[in-house]
């Protein structure tokens, strides 16, 4: 069965980072060699409807030139989970409506390699409350944000094994698998 591993950038103080570059750019070779590792590892990502249209309008076609996972972004196969999404123009992009969780269920007893979700946002949360996440990879950034969105809302409490650790230059990579 495919897993589904979450990949979220976050602030030493637990907040989502959609956008770490306002911090400085702590991403060196080893850290961009791992996440395009990461990338090409997995055959698909799912999206909600938010981070789908940040990415797409960062990421278009023709940007492969500018950042080495641009082109395995705009390769990759991608499902949108939205029910307010009229069109998904991005290479390779469906838009999947209906009950998510059955959705995923779908897709992970398909045959394949593992799905990849960017982020943390709605569509992680119901996976985790569903038990679907197999995976939550956390870059934890040197910063300390103090505001946004925190990694995790009350009542998405679960218990997690740490599966892996990596150190980069100035980001630290830890990977744990829920146990639920």
């Amino acid at each position: 069965m495919r897993r589904i591993i979450a990949y979220c950038l976050v602030s030493a103080d637990g907040i989502v980072l959609d956008d770490p570059f306002p911090f400085g750019d702590y991403l060196d070779d080893a850290y961009l060699r791992d996440r395009l590792g990461l990338f090409a590892a997995c055959d698909a990502m799912l999206w909600g409807r938010t981070t789908y249209e940040r990415l797409a309008k960062r990421w278009p076609p023709g940007s492969e030139g500018t950042r080495p996972y641009a082109a395995r972004l705009n390769a990759i196969r991608k499902y949108v989970f939205s029910s307010k999404l009229e069109t998904a123009e991005w290479n390779n992009s469906t838009i999947v409506r209906g009950d998510v969780a059955a959705e995923v269920t779908k897709l992970k007893q398909q045959d394949g390699g593992d799905l990849l979700i960017l982020g943390h946002g709605l569509l992680g949360e119901t996976l985790l409350k569903q038990r679907l996440l197999d995976v939550l990879d956390l870059a934890i950034h040197p910063v300390l944000d103090g505001h946004g969105k925190p990694l995790f809302r009350e009542g998405q409490a679960v218990e997690l094994k740490l599966a892996a650790t990596k150190s980069f230059s100035k980001i630290v990579k830890v990977t744990y698998e829920p146990q639920y």
